[in-house]
């Protein structure tokens, strides 16, 4: 069961934001038709490598349009807007990730579109919104984790800011686009009038700093970084050194603490007035984790998440290789496998983060440049 079956959705996207949203979509059952203009090639992430899979194709692009169709079209000549237009008769949602000015530009506003389908939501994201001084700058993930205060809660205290290790923002807000089309659409079908929706990547980092932003509004707090990628009000949660690597223990909880404390044959902790409380374990941070470094630089990585795995929540630090090569990333069938011309043995990718009866939606490699031109 596809629960999107029957949505279908124009979208003019390119690189990452755009579809990433569009492709969770895509893998519940929407019919997505990737607007795309021959003469510049299509999607710009058709050619990012370093691992290409023939002209017009990549490992990169793959990754974020599987199961999507693509049809050419220019939208700046006559032809291609009358067909354009066509198309909008038959569609629930028009999506885009352009820069700021270039819906009004381009006539992809509900405005623009109205008269040839009422129904139609309009979805945009762009990088500071379309209604604001910033309308027209150009703008990246990394900027806004910058601007957002990100980098400033990311690595060692003594060390220069620091990114995210992957472009969540980028995704994060794909997702809210993703949510905001499903939304409005259920609105539109019940009501017979479509709408215009916006998210930004400014708005939806800065809408992710969530109770550190609360903390300060309210309370003038600034959370600062902390070493060992500490949370700023629980101890202990935070990385902790093993005899060969490193582990991230949680105990967010009284009762994760004690088991933590009996797991560990240190019941001595339990009674010692410095951890008696979560507001005294903060005073004596510094001591508890000293404690806690001795302790678990008796065993391996491996010996203690054997030990505390379903008891306390604890993980290895794992690269990504050891991430994907996780026996349970299989178990849980995170990892497909696709059929792609350019792969005889098969394009691995990663599977959809959502069951539907317990079954993740099966997905197919994305469409070569103007595939369903015919189809469509």
């Amino acid at each position: 069961m596809k629960p999107l079956a029957g949505l279908r959705i124009l979208s003019v996207e390119v690189y990452g934001a755009g579809p990433y949203g569009t492709s969770l979509l895509a893998a519940l059952g929407a019919e997505v038709i990737k607007v795309e203009n021959t003469a510049t090639g299509g999607d710009i992430s058709r050619s990012v490598g370093p691992y290409a899979l023939g002209e017009g194709d990549s490992e990169f692009f793959q990754s974020l349009n599987a199961a999507k169709k693509s049809m050419c079209l220019d939208l700046k000549s006559e032809a291609g807007r009358d067909r354009f237009l066509k198309l909008l008769g038959d569609v629930d949602a028009l999506a885009n990730n352009l820069r700021g000015d270039q819906p009004a530009k381009l006539g992809l506003r509900y405005e623009d579109l109205r008269a040839a389908n009422p129904r139609l939501v309009c979805a945009h994201l762009s990088a500071y919104g379309r209604d604001n001084e910033r309308t027209t700058w150009p703008g990246y993930d990394y900027l806004m984790q910058a601007e957002c205060g990100f980098l400033s809660l990311t690595g060692e205290p003594d060390g220069p800011p620091a990114r995210f290790g992957l472009s969540m923002v980028d995704f994060h807000t794909g997702t809210m686009m993703a949510l905001g089309i499903v939304s409005a659409v259920l609105n539109a079908r019940q009501t017979g009038e479509g709408c215009d929706i916006d998210t930004a990547l400014y708005d939806t980092a800065l809408h992710q700093l969530s109770y550190p932003a609360a903390w300060y509004l309210n309370e003038g707090h600034v959370t600062t970084r902390l070493s060992r990628s500490s949370h700023p009000s629980v101890i202990p949660s935070q990385l902790f050194r093993a005899s060969d690597g490193w582990v991230f223990v949680m105990c967010q909880t009284p009762k994760f603490w004690q088991l933590f404390c009996e797991a560990l044959d240190a019941r001595e902790w339990l009674e010692d007035a410095r951890f008696s409380s979560p507001a005294a374990r903060l005073d004596h941070r510094e001591d508890l984790q000293a404690l806690i470094d001795s302790r678990l630089g008796e065993r391996t990585v491996a010996e203690w998440v054997g030990e505390l795995s379903g008891r306390v929540p604890v993980a290895p630090v794992y690269d990504i290789a050891s991430a994907l090569d996780n026996p349970f990333a299989q178990q849980v069938g995170m990892i497909s496998q696709v059929h792609h011309p350019a792969k005889p043995e098969g394009l691995r990718l990663l599977s959809c983060p959502i069951r539907i009866n317990g079954a993740r939606p099966p997905i197919h490699r994305a469409p070569t440049l103007g595939e369903h031109d015919k189809e469509l």
